[in-house]
């Protein structure tokens, strides 16, 4: 009988797990409330969120990765083994093989504590895959053909820019500028220009109703709730979609440039393919508007959003697992 195949896209906002033969079975925010004073664990997932910037004194909310990386090691453990038993349901009768997946910039010792802690979940084996590479498997891009794709996946903590070629990264950059960079942009924007303290979620929300990062045929409005830092009471502002342009304008051309600095160090064969077809974008920070437009006008290339950017990087660590496991059997 086959093992239990997972693959496991360990993200900064969230964590989705593929299994196979079932597609992604679940996503939920990487957030974990506990109990400063007993040091036990409250709520996990999205019961967690919503605790956000909302919980007493006792009571933190916190997010264990940080930019993708593992900043509250037991933390992360125990909320990976959370997901992984709700994602099997109670009958683990083998133990499964897990694929994982990291940004590209990590280093050794990063990896290391990301391997420790799956294995401490119970896995049998563990392999650890890049985010690229796992993102272009999900975008449903053939990566073992001798072709240049170029894939950009924009998290929660990191975005993750590559040159892919027959199945491994040719030219490749990570930068701790992506989705959760936009919403501090938004709090800072909305701090400097109207006066008003808004918290986190309120910045994602914003970012997701009314955000854009490209002039709009149709402006978009949205009140917005916050505290006023001059009289310190509750009020509201009404903001439009070019204000957010203004605010997102920093943090949306650093992901650009590396853009452009990977196509400057794509040697020029794989750099006409990619030339030919285009750019992919996949994770939850690409369905911001106007992205596409703004890469294709910064690079005069063709740019595209894959089908489900959300989950691409989950379905292809796990595709990646059954890729290794044909590989390795007869």
């Amino acid at each position: 009988m086959q093992g239990t195949d997972i693959g496991i896209d360990l993200g900064t906002a969230s964590i989705l797990v593929y299994i196979r033969g079932k597609g992604v079975v679940l996503k939920e925010p990487s957030v974990v409330a506990f109990d400063r004073d007993t040091n036990k664990i409250k709520a996990i997932g999205e019961d967690a969120r919503l605790m956000l910037g909302r919980t007493p004194g006792n009571i933190v909310a916190v997010r264990p990765l940080r930019q993708g990386v593992i900043s509250d090691y037991t933390v992360t453990e125990k909320m990976m083994k959370y997901f992984i038993q709700k994602a099997l349901g109670k009958k683990m009768f083998r133990r499964p093989r897990i694929a994982v997946c990291v940004p590209s910039g990590v280093t050794e010792v990063e990896k290391k504590a990301v391997e420790d802690a799956t294995y401490q979940t119970g896995a049998k084996e563990v392999s650890i895959i890049e985010e690229p590479i796992a993102a272009a498997i999900g975008a449903g891009i053939d990566i073992s053909k001798p072709c240049g794709n170029m894939i950009v996946d924009i998290g929660g903590g990191t975005s993750d820019i590559a040159v892919i070629s027959l199945g491994g990264t040719v030219v490749s950059a990570s930068i701790k500028v992506a989705g959760d960079d936009f919403d501090e942009a938004i709090v800072r924007y909305m701090r400097r220009k109207h006066n008003l303290l808004i918290g986190e979620r309120t910045a994602e929300d914003m970012k997701i109703k009314i955000g854009s990062c490209y002039p709009r045929p149709e402006p978009d409005y949205m009140d917005v709730r916050g505290r006023n830092l001059v009289t310190g009471l509750p009020k509201t502002v009404n903001v439009s979609s070019e204000e957010m342009e203004e605010a997102l304008k920093e943090t949306t051309t650093q992901i650009v440039d590396t853009i452009h600095s990977v196509l400057e160090k794509t040697p020029p064969e794989l750099a006409a393919d990619i030339a030919d077809r285009g750019i992919v974008l996949t994770g939850g920070g690409s369905l911001l508007r106007g992205l596409e437009d703004l890469i294709s006008e910064r690079t005069g290339i063709n740019c595209m959003t894959a089908e489900d950017p959300m989950t691409a990087v989950a379905i292809g660590t796990g595709k990646y697992v059954e890729f290794l496991s044909n590989y390795k059997e007869p």
